[in-house]
């Protein structure tokens, strides 16, 4: 085990402040609950969770849509959002006033009792559809993931092809790769994403005549099951000094906390998903914590002035930097 340096803090790093961003993307994290509990979910979803958005919080997310025209986009995720009280209102109360959906989706829920028909809603309301696929071979799919997944997955893209995702101009389907996580001191950053996505497109026409139209390559962030997991194996301090050794200046300018509010099922605010799971939450200057309920009382939602850092930010900003879109830089 070689000597560990100290990690540098995010902020220092940059000689200040990481300044917000006008707000065009309304990220949500509809709840827990999900039918899979992945191996390397930072949110530690699974079946036995319970935790989901209520009525009251669903209501003031619905107008909070309604009402900022400068909100572009509303991207969903859990857990499994499918599952989660508030995904179709706030699907078309999104659709409904012009903005993009973003449902980011383990495909499997396709398969539950009660979720059939969900590949039709998510085609009849034009939701892009982004799917998690940390392979395209069976193998290292089933081994994050859970076994049977791979298949399952297979076959829920064949269904979203045959209603014109992939096709369709109007139907996006993207997937997305995570690194295999680690057993030792010897890390890597995701794979070149162009690259990647010939070899995932190639391989997938190939052997199932499945289209897609982008990948993702996602970076693993020491947070939640995967924190524990490197914690386990007492890997964490060394992964995040591998992040910040590989910190690259010119992510930053397109980092996804910059625009984005992330909310939780509780309604409180967020810079991101990744500070949401780790209980940091947005703050105005004077350190008060927001709520949605706030940003309605304020009709505003350029309130926050900077945004909230720790050491993961490394893994937004290592190499060619990592978002919920995938790579940042080519």
């Amino acid at each position: 085990m070689q000597t560990q340096t100290a990690i540098t803090p995010f902020t220092q790093k940059l000689n200040g402040a990481l300044s917000k961003q006008e707000i065009t993307v309304l990220q949500i994290n509809l709840g827990r609950r999900c039918n899979l509990a992945c191996t390397h979910c930072h949110v530690e979803a699974g079946p036995k969770r319970t935790e989901e958005l209520s009525p009251e919080v669903c209501e003031q997310l619905v107008d909070l849509i309604h009402r900022f025209p400068q909100i572009q986009t509303v991207d969903l995720t859990g857990g499994a959002p499918e599952m989660n009280y508030g995904f179709k209102p706030i699907v078309e109360a999104a659709r409904a006033t012009g903005k993009e959906v973003i449902v980011r989706s383990n495909l499997t829920i396709f398969f539950e009792p009660g979720f059939e028909d969900l590949p039709e809603y998510l085609a009849q309301h034009q939701a892009r559809v982004v799917a998690s696929l940390p392979c395209y071979l069976e193998a290292n799919v089933d081994r994050q993931r859970g076994a049977g997944v791979y298949n399952h997955s297979i076959h829920a893209l064949q269904r979203l092809n045959g209603l014109g995702y992939g096709h369709n101009p109007n139907l996006i389907l993207d997937l997305v790769y995570n690194p295999p996580l680690p057993t030792q001191e010897r890390f890597n950053l995701p794979p070149n994403q162009q690259k990647l996505e010939k070899d995932y497109k190639a391989y997938l026409d190939e052997h199932f005549d499945i289209q897609f139209n982008h990948l993702f390559t996602i970076t693993n962030l020491p947070i939640g099951r995967t924190k524990q997991y490197l914690e386990r194996r007492e890997l964490v301090e060394p992964y995040t000094q591998f992040l910040e050794e590989n910190y690259n200046p010119a992510t930053v300018d397109h980092l996804m906390c910059r625009n984005e509010l992330s909310i939780d099922y509780l309604g409180n605010v967020y810079d991101c998903d990744f500070n949401q799971m780790e209980g940091i939450p947005a703050k105005l200057s004077n350190g008060e914590v927001l709520t949605v309920g706030y940003l309605l009382e304020k009709n505003n939602l350029d309130v926050i002035q900077e945004v909230q850092t720790a050491k993961y930010c490394y893994g937004c900003t290592a190499g060619c930097g990592s978002s919920c879109g995938g790579s940042l830089l080519e």
